[in-house]
């Protein structure tokens, strides 16, 4: 993967260095990992991140463990 772009680091994992969520892109999708397990990477498409982040800033998944 010549095209992977530096990883960032969320805003929210603050100065911990293995308890963030990071993220880079590649031309046709985004990638995400945990830093404690950078090996395991999931690829999404900006239309499903921007769907996910917006499900859960309304609310929408604060209940299912309920």
């Amino acid at each position: 993967m010549s095209d992977i772009q530096p990883w960032r680091k969320s805003s929210y994992s603050g100065d911990a260095a293995n308890n963030c969520v990071e993220l880079t892109r590649i031309p046709d999708a985004i990638l995400l990992r945990e830093s404690d397990e950078p090996q395991t990477v999931i690829a999404t498409t900006p239309d499903a991140l921007q769907a996910l982040t917006r499900a859960a800033r309304a609310g929408r998944f604060d209940r299912l463990s309920r």
